[in-house]
């Protein structure tokens, strides 16, 4: 097993997920960087070419990538059990709700706000936009058979408040001529519309405040879910 990543688990106090995912820097850095727009022209599209999805009418494609020391199926099966209760997500700033209890229709919200309720007029109540809502377009649970790198992925469309259009988390093994040394690579995707962004203020002010949020808190949760994953799963081999 890789060295561990110490840190408080729990999301328990506004304070502590402030600390924990904003404040807090990551011992490894996800957000990959490229040297010219051609090398994440071309990095980009491998990734989307096997979601099946374009990203054109978006203005910015960030992608965060983690590796994890736990078999692919196992890291997706932990995925799919997500419900906001999660050691690595931040809880008490991102209310998650699941709609049926199912993870293909999510609706995320800020301090776990649904409504304002009006003091001495409690028949108007103000509903929230939530800060996400995911609704499911696809999820690959099983490799397709004319993959060789056992990619699993789940793909949402994102609309709500934050100015997201595209989520997906997908799974892949690791590549030996990319010096990936850990079993699993997980990425972290997300094609940004930014609201405005011909406007010189959400440009070059408010777009960019957004997107360095983005790659914090992901950085966070990324390093958790490491952490998470790969001590329950020495767990299971030590119990053995």
């Amino acid at each position: 097993m890789t060295d561990k990543i110490k840190m408080t688990y729990k999301s328990s106090s506004f304070c502590h997920d402030l600390c924990a995912y904003f404040l807090a820097k990551p011992k490894i850095k996800t957000l990959i960087k490229y040297k010219s727009e051609e090398e994440k022209e071309n990095y980009s599209q491998l990734i989307l070419q096997r979601i099946n999805i374009g990203v054109t009418e978006y203005s910015v494609l960030n992608i965060h990538r983690i590796g994890i020391n736990v078999p692919i199926q196992n890291i997706f099966d932990e995925l799919m059990l997500w419900n906001g209760k999660s050691n690595y997500w931040p809880n008490q700033l991102a209310r998650v709700k699941r709609i049926n209890n199912r993870l293909e229709n999510i609706y995320i919200y800020l301090f776990g706000i649904e409504n304002i309720k009006i003091p001495w007029f409690k028949s108007i109540v103000i509903k929230l936009t939530p800060l996400f809502h995911l609704s499911a377009i696809k999820f690959q649970s099983t490799p397709s058979p004319s993959v060789p790198d056992n990619a699993r992925y789940l793909l949402y469309k994102c609309s709500g408040g934050y100015p997201i259009g595209i989520f997906s988390l997908y799974i892949r093994s690791s590549i030996n001529e990319n010096k990936e040394t850990e079993s699993a690579q997980l990425f972290s995707l997300v094609a940004f519309n930014f609201y405005g962004k011909k406007n010189i203020f959400y440009k070059y002010i408010l777009n960019p405040i957004w997107e360095k949020i983005h790659n914090r808190v992901t950085t966070n949760i990324l390093n958790r879910i490491k952490n998470e994953f790969e001590e329950e799963f020495e767990k299971l081999v030590e119990a053995k």
